[in-house]
């Protein structure tokens, strides 16, 4: 969807508390970065209040580095927590901030990954994955290459709203795929289009196989390698760092995958999730760890939660 129209329904008092809440976004999204910064550091410590997103960071920590130490990983749990507080005012920053002030907060590596498959006049799915810097990654690319998102419905509808006209603006004139719309991003990747793409949720067992995710087996999308095949494109991994000391963010683009895809949709599904153990290895506290990644669990096998 280029365009997304604002429903009138929205108006109504009911929602008024959510425009209040998004207008004050939008104040504090003004602020310098790094007070930003500094506050999120100051507001981490709330974050353990919310005890199920808690248990969940630190369960899968504890089963991703079974080599750490119990006080390396609540080292780790409480860098995670910072990093996810910083989510929030990043999010105000990819919504709000104009490109020009956004652009001088990054700097890019591996455009010529991008340039070469638009001189060959292929799509691609760009490789992603749920780092707490995925809403202002997504703004930073948009910067620098022109793609089609993929959508998942809030139950909040102002948020629902802000979060489609938002991100549509990244890239005028693309389209907002909701994620279960396998054919409109066949279509897209075959008209030459780029779609973002981060198959790293727990979506259930249902179109899902168990591939090793840091040795735990975990539910992974496994349509990657038939979306690329039947969409003549490629994948081009890119991953986004939060820097040290509020310094700003490092995006940076990959080589597309060589020999993907396989024809072996496990091989293809396991060469993915190294890739993203690989990402992740570099900057361990900036991936969302607060999700219920290994919910999904081998028929048999009890939970892990």
């Amino acid at each position: 969807m280029a365009e997304t129209s604002f429903p009138k329904q929205l108006l109504a008092p009911r929602h008024w508390p959510s425009w209040l809440g998004a207008g004050l976004w939008f104040l504090i999204a003004q602020l310098p970065y790094r007070l930003q910064w500094w506050l999120a550091k100051a507001l981490a410590p709330l974050l353990r209040l919310n005890k199920k997103r808690l248990n969940f960071a630190r369960r899968n920590i504890e089963l991703c580095f079974p080599s750490l130490s119990e006080v390396e990983r609540e080292r780790l749990l409480k860098k995670n927590l910072t990093s996810t507080a910083m989510t929030v005012f990043e999010t105000g920053i990819a919504w709000f901030w104009p490109g020009w002030r956004l652009r001088r907060l990054f700097t890019v590596t591996g455009l010529e990954h991008l340039k070469a498959a638009e001189e060959a006049g292929q799509g691609a799915l760009l490789l992603s994955l749920h780092m707490t810097t995925l809403d202002i990654g997504s703004a930073m690319l948009g910067q620098v290459v022109n793609f089609d998102g993929m959508y998942r419905p809030h139950s909040n509808p102002v948020y629902d709203y802000l979060q489609m006209k938002r991100r549509s603006a990244y890239s005028p004139g693309a389209m907002t795929i909701p994620r279960d719309n396998v054919r409109a991003m066949i279509s897209r990747l075959r008209k030459g289009r780029f779609i973002w793409y981060a198959p790293d949720r727990d979506l259930g067992s249902k179109n899902s196989l168990f591939a090793p995710f840091f040795g735990v087996q975990a539910a992974t999308v496994s349509a990657t390698g038939k979306l690329v095949s039947m969409g003549k494109g490629r994948v081009i991994p890119f991953t986004q760092y939060r820097l040290p000391g509020g310094r700003g963010y490092e995006l940076v683009i990959r080589p597309a995958l060589g020999d993907f895809p396989s024809g072996d949709d496990y091989a293809d599904t396991v060469r993915v999730n190294r890739y993203m153990e690989e990402a992740i290895e570099e900057c361990p506290h900036q991936y969302f760890w607060a999700q219920p990644r290994f919910k999904t669990r081998p028929e048999g096998e009890p939970s892990v939660y």
